[in-house]
Parts: structure tokens; C-alpha cells; sequence
């Protein structure tokens, strides 16, 4: 077993962690919602590096609240690239996630951007030599990496950051969306939010745990993006208790209550309309 050594990684992509460890269990099961075998290997290798996240106090429905956000944008991919062609999705703050492996049609013009010390674990670990995937290092706020895909200029975008905006301060997240409808009009974004209610939550509970990471961003309603920009269209929103699910059953009750119900979720939009 490989220990690899976590000591450059800061407290935002060291939550990377939790969610690969969760796909990692969940794939183990033999009712698995998702699959991901890199997620497994990885998790070997990792060795005692999983201390910290197994101290996080997670309940089960939890873990499948998260598995199942993680299959629900995996979907809207596939569909975006059923639709969309030529198609160039850009995976903002990727992480260790091989969500690439999992929706590749054959023809997608993929990017995994996240920041160095994370992409430099990509590339140690999850090697792909594929000439449709690109690596690109950096901030997803640092907009120098725009022109790094102007080169798939003809291709119609779409824009994945999933467990990434929520640790970042609203104008931040509001500053990248408008420049991405200015440089990209009329490609598609899929994020995942919380509610504020959600956002305190979890900042106590990490607190307790001891990790130093906390969230500052949620929203209460998927329109609200809307106001940001003229031309930010939301064009559907996901939430867990939208549909029955066998393994939230303990928790079914919570779809009568709003607040609680659409206390995270997955919002599908679109940046602007392309040039005619």
C-alpha cells in the first residue's frame, strides 16, 4: 500500500478526499448507484491519508445524497453530449474524480481543471493519455485559462464544477459565471448548491470534526443566478427527494417540507444565447 503524502494540499482540496472515499464505498456495493473503480484503487493508495475523513461525522443518507448528485450531473453530461456536438466540457475544480472515464462517448473534447498541487496528483495517479483529455492547473477563477481551450473554439461547451462554488464567496462565483457568459455565450453550466440553512449546518459540523475547511456560498432558490446577468437562463434543477430513492427511505418525510427537501441541488443553465 502507497501512503501519499497529503502535506501540499490546502483544506479545499483536501475535501476532495471525502467524496472519492464515498465513491470508493459505494462501488463496493453490490446495489450500487454509481461505479467507479478508479475511486476504489485510489483509496488503497491512499492508505492512512483517509484518517481525517473518516472523523468527518457523515450519516448514511448523507453519502447517498452525495452519490447521487454525482450520478444526476454524470447524466446531464451524457445528455449534453447527445444533444450538443462537436462538444467541449470544461470540469471546474475536477479533483480526483474520473467522471471523464464514466461519460466519454468517444468524440468529447474533455478538460479537468483544478488547482496545481491537484492536477499534479492527476497526473501521478490517474494518468490518461487519451488525446481528447487535457490536464489544465490553476485557480477556476483565474481566467487565464480561457484561451487555453479557445483552441476547441468550434466546439459547443459545457461547464461541470460540482462540490467547488459553496467554499467560495458569492461575488467570486458570480464574477466567473458572467465572464463565462461573456467569453462563451451560449454554453451550458451544471452546479451544485446548498441552501443557507445547509451552509451553517455544515460549518458547524466541520467545526466539530475538525477540519478547517468551511462553506460561504449557498442559495435558496435556482433563479436567483438568473439575476446575475442578462441571458442566464436556468433550464433544470435536480434534488435529491425529487424521486423516490429505496435507500432515503428513512428520510421520505422530508420531501413535504420545502426548505429541507431542496436543501441541495443540482441547477442546469444557460450562459447567454450563441452568436447567430
Amino acid at each position: 500500500m502507497t501512503d501519499i503524502s497529503l502535506s501540499n494540499l490546502d483544506d479545499i482540496p483536501e475535501t476532495m478526499l471525502a467524496t472519492l472515499y464515498i465513491r470508493a464505498l459505494e462501488t463496493q456495493r453490490p446495489d450500487a448507484l454509481l461505479r467507479d473503480t478508479k475511486a476504489v484503487a485510489l483509496v488503497d493508495q491512499f492508505g492512512a491519508a483517509f484518517e481525517r475523513v473518516r472523523r468527518i461525522r457523515m450519516d448514511e443518507e448523507d453519502k447517498v445524497s452525495i452519490i447521487l448528485r454525482n450520478r444526476e450531473i454524470d447524466n446531464m453530461a451524457r445528455d449534453f453530449l447527445q444533444r450538443r456536438r462537436p462538444a467541449c466540457v470544461v470540469h471546474l475544480g475536477c479533483g480526483l474524480d474520473a467522471r471523464f472515464d464514466r461519460v466519454d462517448d468517444g468524440h468529447v473534447e474533455w478538460y479537468d481543471l483544478d488547482v496545481p498541487e491537484v492536477i499534479a496528483l492527476r497526473r501521478e495517479l490517474l494518468a490518461d493519455d487519451a488525446p481528447r483529455y487535457h490536464l489544465l492547473a490553476g485557480s477556476a477563477f483565474d481566467q487565464a485559462w480561457f484561451s487555453k481551450v479557445d483552441a476547441s473554439v468550434d466546439c459547443e461547451f459545457l461547464f461541470i464544477a460540482e462540490g467547488v462554488f459553496q467554499y467560495f464567496h458569492e461575488q467570486q462565483v458570480k464574477s466567473l459565471l458572467v465572464a463565462l457568459r461573456t467569453h462563451f455565450p451560449g454554453a451550458e453550466l451544471v452546479i451544485d448548491a446548498f441552501s443557507p440553512l445547509v451552509v451553517h449546518g455544515n460549518n458547524l459540523r466541520m467545526r466539530i470534526s475538525g477540519m478547517g475547511v468551511r462553506y460561504h456560498w449557498g442559495i435558496g432558490n435556482g433563479r436567483e443566478i438568473e439575476r446575475w446577468a442578462d441571458g442566464i437562463r436556468l433550464l433544470g434543477e435536480w434534488f435529491p427527494f425529487s424521486r423516490p430513492e429505496p435507500r432515503l427511505a428513512k428520510l421520505q418525510w422530508v420531501r413535504s417540507i420545502p426548505c429541507l427537501a431542496r436543501a441541495m441541488g443540482v441547477f442546469h443553465y444557460r450562459l447567454g444565447e450563441a452568436p447567430a
